[in-house]
């Protein structure tokens, strides 16, 4: 399953966009390699870049909250802290052999929250920093 930016996932804001195709790029290749079967030593790569990038996304995220001092920081705060917790967890649990059908299931569920997320949350933040 590919992922991508579109048009209706788009904020606005160069800077989080950018991030968003590059974490969506990333979260692709994953799926990919586990659409392909592939054992954890072949994903690995695509696992630490993700986890990596969720971490410098959500970090830069925040920082851009803090100094526009954006109402709702605390509760985009919190939500990253669960998605990345979760992600870890669930990447984590990917046998040694591959993922099975209930790894790429939750992998997927997963990311559908984070669409969401970009959808309402992130889209909510760009508008407030449109303005200030």
């Amino acid at each position: 399953m590919k992922y991508e930016l579109t048009r209706d996932l788009e904020t606005g804001n160069a800077i989080i966009d950018g991030e968003h195709r590059e974490l969506f790029r990333a979260v692709s290749q994953l799926m990919d390699s586990c659409s392909k079967g592939q054992g954890r030593a072949s994903m690995e790569p695509a696992i630490q870049f993700l986890l990596g990038y969720v971490e410098k996304h959500f970090s830069h995220e925040e920082r851009l909250q803090q100094n526009s001092r954006y109402p709702g920081y605390t509760a985009h705060k919190t939500f990253h802290a669960g998605y990345k917790k979760t992600l870890e967890e669930i990447v984590s649990q990917i046998p040694v052999t591959g993922p099975s059908v209930m790894d790429l299931s939750r992998l997927n569920q997963h990311i559908a929250v984070l669409i969401n997320h970009i959808r309402i949350e992130d889209k909510k933040l760009s508008a407030f920093l449109n303005q200030a």
